[in-house]
């Protein structure tokens, strides 16, 4: 009987490690740096949040770690909590992630919304809760600011300049006339709706003719099936731009399927390792560089700054072209 009751006990147990693990495990990729201070253990040093979009794209992984070597490089001046989502495109949890941040007495946050428009609201509760809030990467919407009454600073790249530098650098292989096609992220994210028109800018001006542009949502299953139909449909498709590198790996995916590697040139934006070996190996023509390993860094050192009582001033931050030149440095 006693053999009996302690395995009962024994089966209890692992069904609460298993549910606290199951627990863990629906934020899984919400990691922390340095975030030590509990009921015990009080810190004078502000305590920054970090919440990107999916850690499964590698901008925002390369992302997390410029932001934690920073702060292991500053480990006396602020404490990191880093979180991402599992996709990009959920909305919701992005938003419990601002609402478990307020709700662990965080000094400031730092995001890159998922959406220039729905994350506003959280965020001026977040506000209104006293916490610095700093947006990097993706512009949150000025009209939704505005209505409901915040003004958050922005701290990154003009993504429509990025974007008409790198189909500058795609027009030089171009012929006026030709068709080519966009792929464009999130129709709701600024910075998707900036990189569009830089490329609409670009193609434009060299006199291409835009035969299609749609959303892929960022993703590169989703950029591979829209791409494939793009080729089918025009068949004299010269190229297909790409509002970010995932979606670019996407289009080249579909291009070597249909036969046409060399004959549809794809650029990007980002600059992430795969894209790097494309544009080295000659399957991708361009990129664009908005140095992920500093951006979120630039928005923690803004937000330090509030946090001081200063009042920083915007910052724009560099993004650069990246071709086979610059791959083979």
């Amino acid at each position: 009987m006693q053999r009996i009751r302690t395995m009962n006990f024994m089966w209890k147990l692992l069904v609460v490690v298993l549910l606290s693990a199951a627990m863990v495990g629906c934020d899984v990729d919400s990691r922390s740096t340095d975030d030590t201070r509990g009921e015990g253990n009080k810190s004078d040093k502000p305590r920054i949040a970090l919440i990107m979009k999916s850690l499964a794209n590698e901008f925002f992984s390369t992302m997390a770690k410029g932001a934690r070597r920073h702060q292991q490089q500053h480990a006396g001046d602020y404490e990191l909590i880093v979180n991402g989502m599992k996709d990009e495109r959920d909305l919701t949890q992005q938003v419990n992630l601002v609402e478990q941040m307020v709700a662990r007495g965080v000094d400031a946050i730092v995001i890159a919304p998922a959406n220039s428009e729905t994350l506003v609201p959280v965020l001026k509760r977040a506000q209104d809760a006293g916490v610095v809030v700093v947006n990097i990467d993706n512009k949150l919407d000025d009209a939704v600011q505005q209505d409901v009454g915040i003004d958050i600073p922005f701290v990154g790249p003009d993504n429509r300049a990025g974007a008409r530098m790198v189909g500058e650098h795609l027009a030089k292989r171009l012929s006026e006339g030709d068709s080519v096609a966009i792929l464009e992220g999130i129709k709701t994210s600024f910075n998707g709706q900036q990189r569009r028109q830089g490329f609409e800018d670009a193609m434009k001006a060299a006199g291409a003719q835009i035969v299609d542009s749609q959303s892929a949502q960022w993703e590169t299953n989703i950029a591979n099936r829209i791409a494939s139909a793009m080729i089918s449909e025009h068949g004299n498709l010269k190229a297909i731009l790409a509002a970010n590198d995932n979606m670019a790996l996407g289009a080249l995916s579909a291009v070597k399927s249909a036969g046409k590697a060399g004959e549809v040139l794809i650029v990007g934006f980002d600059n992430i390792s795969a894209v790097q070996d494309a544009i080295r190996e000659g399957e991708m023509l361009a990129t664009a560089d908005q140095h992920a390993d500093q951006l979120a860094v630039f928005g923690i050192e803004y937000a330090l700054q509030i946090l001081k009582g200063n009042k920083p001033e915007d910052k724009e931050t560099p993004v650069d072209l990246i071709t086979a030149e610059d791959s083979d440095q």
